[in-house]
């Protein structure tokens, strides 16, 4: 379609806009009678209501992810951070039940718990996310990850929000994300305090920080690997080190899965990688051992 004027483009961005990108905010405000609206008018409300859908898009790719959650308060408060704020999507890996039931009825966040979901596994919780962001207290862990301060890890958060769904992983009160958790986390991010935040705090200064400066980043070029293809590119190297005999702890799989998530790598490379994998594997099971 060719468009040889101002007016004709705005009527086909309407047309376009009423099925996909900005259908709820055509709801708003198409019972103003067109007539009466001037061009520059109505290209001020359409630019207006794509940079709103953009940010949209933004808040809708945050999963904040509680693991092994036990304090009903917490969880609570972690809802009512993301109401506050504009996020919706929650999710709970191996909540402690009674806890979770309690935090149910937490004000101004029943919506946020009654969508949440829960997971058995921090794997299954963050399947579907391009990048995995833990948070940390620090105390006298020994670190196996890049570690962002708040404001920068902010930075480079809100970036890729806009292309690809994003993870945020809190753990439990007491104990903070475990081990194999952190595995599966792409870098870290601590907040600058003297000792740790409560839960409920920690998730809304996070939050904070992420839409403080949330005006309509740009997407990345490159599409991020997801957690699925990282995962299935730890266990196929896993699976041929094992065969070559290089294992040698229980400890090594963790250690692989920090390495590939290091490496960064685009979803185009991680298949290329894979297919090289595959090929090393299927060579070494024609090999006489």
């Amino acid at each position: 379609m060719i468009v040889t004027s101002p007016t004709r483009a705005l009527n086909a961005l309407e047309l376009i806009s009423r099925d996909i990108v900005v259908r709820n905010f055509t709801e708003i405000f198409y019972d103003i009678p067109r007539k009466r609206l001037s061009t520059k008018v109505r290209a001020f409300y359409w630019v207006f209501a794509l940079v709103l859908f953009k940010l949209a898009s933004f808040t809708d790719n945050l999963r904040v992810v509680l693991v092994a959650t036990r304090n009903p308060l917490n969880i609570g408060a972690a809802a009512r951070a993301m109401n506050n704020f504009g996020f919706r999507h929650l999710r709970l890996v191996n909540p402690y039940q009674v806890a979770y039931q309690e935090a149910r009825s937490a004000v101004r966040a029943a919506e946020i718990l009654k969508n949440a979901k829960e997971y058995k596994t921090t794997a299954e919780a963050i399947a579907d996310c391009g990048l995995v962001v833990g948070t940390t207290s620090l105390g006298h862990r020994e670190l196996q990850h890049p570690l962002r301060t708040l404001e920068y890890g902010g930075r480079l958060i809100r970036k890729r929000l806009a292309s690809a769904p994003v993870a945020l992983l809190f753990g439990s009160e007491k104990f903070g994300l475990s081990n194999d958790d952190l595995s599966y986390c792409h870098w870290l991010m601590r907040i600058g305090t003297e000792g740790s935040m409560n839960l409920g705090q920690a998730v809304a200064v996070c939050l904070y920080e992420l839409t403080r400066k949330a005006a309509a980043p740009k997407p990345e070029k490159r599409k991020p690997a997801g957690a699925q293809d990282l995962d299935r590119l730890t266990r196929l190297l896993t699976e041929i080190l094992e065969q070559s005999g290089y294992l040698h702890a229980s400890s090594t799989e963790a250690k692989i899965r920090r390495l590939i998530r290091r490496l960064d790598l685009p979803s185009h490379d991680a298949e290329v990688w894979l297919g090289m994998f595959r090929q090393i594997q299927w060579k070494l099971g024609r090999e006489p051992q």
